[in-house]
């Protein structure tokens, strides 16, 4: 540690992170110890917490986390991570609802202090200040002397961590503090100085703990408090550093990127002049679900909780209406009805034209899930532990199936026969169609609910169901009775079906795609090295006219032939998760409705 000669203390506070408070584990019992240490302590001005407050984002989890933390002597500012968010059964809503905000701004000492959330909000994807965050940031006062708060480290972690720092800069931030790592660092991103810290957490080489910042005019200080099992405390220094003024000398090129960026740049699309933006605008908020369409109209929703129509003609907007709760349920339409679920509890039906409501259903909790229209009917899952089928023109139930063990965030299969769908306490379900009796259930393997079957949308070819699931394996499942029938290497969440539903299209988390026979003996097809590198992205694949559709997990769009796996083009659309894709074939041009978890919305046309 460099040694500095320090002015007069201006602040001192403790930092804690990565708590991952949850049912049955040690974590509680280690925060209950690092906040028995900071109530002891008389000489503290605030406590900050960094992220992953919980460990599943469940309401529960986080009811009891906001207990504890109120047990503090200290006031306290908390910002969430991504545990909070990813797997959050309210839809992000009660962690903002119980601790009264997103993002903070307070000034103490001589210092501003900023803090806000990091996503991915419910969909697995690298890291994402939000845009409704950006925009905040990009909004404050310039050139104010600041730290900033953010759990996630900002370099390539974050997706658009090139913005972040710019804006930090631009205002004034001198120095970042963070977790997610669960170890003490020291950080430097692009000339701002910064630190991860510890969790609180004990591990097989140290006990309970967590960090004391000490703040000066321009330099920092900081040390680890470690909690021994006897009751003493080591307080163990460990960074110094001089706070100056931090100026932005990162070049960017035209779109705004720096030269160190690591993936695909806007310049790929050049390679490939057949791919035509038709149209293309830039939302002002998250998209975190993809599109209805009925020929000259699309619909698509917002994390902001917006719904917005616009022509499929060139991009303009023909309405939008707002609501009480952040949306990622992809709609769907049929004649005058456009249906959606909300983290408000509704699932609603609106006028397609106008946006009208036409009538709206109360859940017991969070309706994340994409609804699918069938026959009349509306078929959905929410938070609550059950899954419906409402009339389409009434919303009235037809059938409530009320034994899902955990939250749904999927669209069901639905056909005839069966509903098919996951739910995020590991466990996938088909029940009958006309009646939701339980049918079967299949379970993974592997106990931790992370590795439920609730992303994936199933497909279902050849009286087979397929499932991607991120044990990071395919799942070939017999429709009528559950039975595995095959496991094959390599996946995570998304999957698809060829158009002739003959062909079953796989990616895996390491660069490579695939396609398998969607009949016995699943026999391979191909596979193929397809350019994404480390891809987490669950959106599914699509087929439309032979050419297959893979999104990424970093706004780029591959497609490859459904004949052979080789590639096609590549389309950079934004930097962040491509939502599920609306593609259909015009004469003989192919036209794709594409949006990007950063809010990028475009039409594409690909002609032959």
């Amino acid at each position: 540690m460099r040694r500095l000669i320090l002015a007069a203390l201006a602040l001192r506070f403790a930092f804690l992170t990565d708590t991952h408070l949850s049912q049955g584990s040690h974590s509680a019992d280690d925060l209950r110890v690092c906040i028995t240490d900071i109530n002891r302590l008389d000489s503290l001005d605030f406590v900050i917490l960094g992220g992953d407050i919980t460990d599943f984002g469940t309401d529960e989890e986080i009811r009891s986390a906001k207990q504890m933390l109120d047990s503090l002597r200290y006031n306290y500012w908390v910002v969430a991570g991504n545990h909070d968010a990813k797997w959050s059964e309210s839809g992000c809503n009660t962690f903002k609802n119980v601790f009264g905000y997103e993002q903070f701004e307070f000034e103490a000492g001589g210092w501003r202090f900023l803090g806000c959330n990091s996503g991915p909000d419910m969909r697995m994807a690298p890291a994402l200040i939000p845009r409704e965050s950006m925009e905040w940031l990009e909004s404050l006062e310039s050139g104010k002397k600041s730290i900033f708060i953010n759990h996630y480290p900002q370099d390539t972690s974050v997706l658009n961590y090139f913005d972040v720092t710019r804006a930090l800069k631009r205002a004034g931030v001198r120095f970042e503090i963070g977790g997610h790592w669960h170890q003490n660092r020291s950080m430097d991103y692009d000339g701002l100085p910064a630190v991860l810290c510890r969790s609180t957490m004990a591990d097989r080489k140290r006990p309970p703990g967590y960090n004391i910042v000490e703040l000066f005019a321009d330099s920092v200080s900081i040390f680890e408090r470690r909690i021994m099992p006897d009751g003493e405390v080591q307080q163990i220094p460990w960074y110094a550093a001089r706070l100056d003024a931090v100026e932005d000398t990162v070049r960017y090129d035209a779109h705004g990127i720096p030269a160190s960026y690591p993936w695909l740049r806007y310049d790929i699309n050049e390679r490939y002049p057949q791919v035509q933006e038709v149209w293309k605008f830039q939302d002002h908020s998250n998209i975190v679900a993809g599109f209805a369409r009925d020929g000259k109209r699309a619909w698509y929703t917002t994390a902001s909780g917006s719904v917005r129509c616009i022509d499929v003609r060139n991009g303009r907007r023909r309405w939008s209406k707002d609501f009480p709760g952040k949306i990622f349920s992809t709609p769907a339409v049929n004649g005058k009805y456009l249906v959606f679920g909300c983290t408000d509890g509704c699932i609603y039906a609106l006028n397609a034209r106008t946006g009208r409501k036409l009538w709206s259903v109360r859940a017991g909790k969070s309706v994340l899930a994409s609804p699918v229209i069938h026959d009349g009917k509306v078929f959905i899952g929410a938070s609550d532990g059950v899954f419906r089928a409402l009339e389409l023109r009434s919303g009235k139930p037809v059938w409530n199936f009320d034994g899902v063990k955990g939250f749904v965030e999927c669209r069901a299969f639905v056909d005839d026969a069966q509903v098919v769908f996951g739910d995020w306490a590991g466990t996938l379900y088909s029940l009958d169609t006309s009646s939701g009796r339980l049918q079967w259930t299949w379970k993974c393997k592997k106990p931790s609910r992370m590795y439920s079957p609730a992303a994936t949308w199933p497909v279902k070819s050849e009286g087979h169901i397929f499932i991607a699931v991120p044990d990071r394996k395919v799942y070939v499942l017999d429709a009528l009775n559950g039975k595995e029938l095959s496991c094959i290497d390599g996946g995570r969440e998304a999957i698809g079906l060829s158009e002739d539903g003959r062909t079953v299209l796989a990616k895996t988390m390491f660069n490579s795609s695939y396609a398998f026979s969607a009949e016995e003996p699943f026999t391979e097809l191909w596979r193929v090295p397809n350019g994404m590198h480390y891809e987490i992205g669950p959106t599914q694949i699509v087929d439309c006219g032979g050419t297959v559709l893979t999104p990424s997990d970093k706004g780029n769009l591959h497609a490859f032939s459904l004949a052979d796996g080789s590639a096609l083009w590549v389309h950079k659309l934004g930097l962040a998760l491509i939502n599920p894709v609306e593609a259909w074939m015009q004469g003989s041009s192919l036209y794709i409705l594409a949006s990007t978890m950063d809010g990028a919305v475009a039409l594409l046309r690909i002609d032959a």
